[in-house]
């Protein structure tokens, strides 16, 4: 019995996934539990397993689809099975067939042979660029991975066939370069969506950031003390964790911080749910530390990591990955001084912890040297008025300086 392989709805806020490479091809035999393609959300990607065994009758979405969750994206069956049911009509798919050898006669018994019937998979800029320069993609070859038609063929059947012309290497049309010189295509719902994310924070807010640095002495004493400690717990404590608890524990006192902006409307929040800017291989990622005011410093270090671990490698569920009231992110590991983080809408604000560096002050007659924590805050001036940055920033310095884990 041949039966459907669905896109996997990967969290209950997942409406739709972007298809990855497929691991197998029209005609391989697939065992339950194995591996059938990856698939990306808006912030996470995973892999989706075989839940039936067969042969891969066909592939109804190539990869770089963005499908629906829950919709049909392939069937695994017998050799030889109906799987008309199952082919959307949108779609032309990958078959195997049943083709008749050259010596047999319509009455006589036939051998199966998988053969594939594969539409042109074209590209998205292909695509595109075929309607530029209106040509019909079923006349021109294809030359990528696996049979895909990409942007270069259709420079190369332009040049061909239509006089187009090149200037530095590159196919014009219209006035306009069109790069030809890539290495790949890499279709990516992460990066779109941080794209669309990042340029709607800056479209929509008025966004201002203001710079302060804190004395952190007393706190690399204490993160000393942590790692030479004998519980493990404390050994694995950063600086980053201590500035995330020190956040926790000022922003109930500042409630425009911990708060949304939608539509005209400011919602503040009783919980602090923390979120914490993660550099992965896919992209920048903001998993939450839920409630987060009610954790200890060695819960919030903990959870962080958790967090952070889950999603670089990918498999984070995307229910964690929503319901920030404000954010933590860290560049000072990379040597950064300072900077201006932008704001994870429709959050207020943002904290980008920068690098330590040596400064000087008086004390008395003297002049001392000490460590300096580069702190900026990129606020949403249309709730957030600069005096009230400030004031914010004021006391996050204070208990920074005199760190207190009551």
């Amino acid at each position: 019995m041949a039966n459907a392989i669905v896109m996997p709805k990967a969290g209950i806020s997942v409406e739709s996934c972007i298809i990855g490479k497929w691991r197998f091809k029209v005609g391989d035999q697939i065992e339950i539990g194995d591996i059938l393609f990856d698939f990306e959300t808006n912030k996470a990607s995973f892999e989706c397993e075989a839940t039936h065994s067969g042969i891969l009758l066909t592939i109804l979405c190539e990869t770089g689809t963005e499908v629906p969750c829950l919709q049909p994206v392939g069937v695994v069956g017998e050799r030889g099975e109906d799987i008309s049911s199952f082919v959307v009509s949108n779609i032309k798919p990958e078959v195997v067939t049943v083709k008749k050898s050259a010596a047999s006669s319509d009455n006589s018994n036939t051998s199966i042979t998988p053969v594939t019937e594969n539409a042109h998979s074209v590209s998205p800029r292909a695509k595109q660029l075929a309607l530029r320069m209106n040509i019909d993609v079923s006349n021109v070859a294809a030359s990528g991975p696996e049979g895909r038609m990409i942007e270069r063929d259709i420079i190369a059947y332009s040049l061909k066939n239509q006089g187009g012309s090149l200037i530095g290497g590159r196919a014009v049309d219209n006035g306009s370069a069109i790069g030809d010189d890539y290495i790949e295509e890499i279709p990516s719902q992460i990066r779109k969506t941080i794209a669309t994310a990042m340029h709607k924070s800056l479209a929509e807010m008025a966004q201002l950031t203001h710079h302060h640095s804190a004395d952190v002495t007393s706190l690399l004493l204490l993160r000393k003390a942590y790692k030479s400690a004998k519980d493990e717990k404390l050994n694995q404590i950063s600086i980053n964790d201590m500035i995330m608890f020190s956040v926790v524990k000022v922003l109930p006192s500042h409630e425009y911080f911990n708060a949304n902006f939608v539509d005209g409307v400011i919602r503040k929040y009783r919980s602090v749910n923390l979120g914490v800017a993660v550099d992965t291989p896919r992209g920048l990622m903001v998993p939450t530390i839920f409630a987060a005011e009610k954790l200890s410093l060695e819960e919030i270090a903990k959870q962080a990591k958790a967090l952070a671990e889950t999603a670089r490698s990918g498999a984070i569920s995307p229910d964690l990955l929503h319901g920030g009231t404000f954010t933590v992110s860290n560049l000072g590991v990379f040597g950064v001084e300072m900077f201006t983080p932008i704001i994870n809408p429709p959050q207020t604000a943002i904290l980008g912890v920068c690098n330590i560096q040596d400064r000087i002050k008086k004390i008395g007659d003297d002049l001392m040297t000490y460590p300096a924590l580069g702190l900026s805050l990129t606020y949403d001036h249309r709730v957030i008025d600069g005096a009230q940055a400030a004031r914010f920033m004021q006391d996050l310095v204070k208990y920074i300086e005199n760190f207190d884990l009551a």
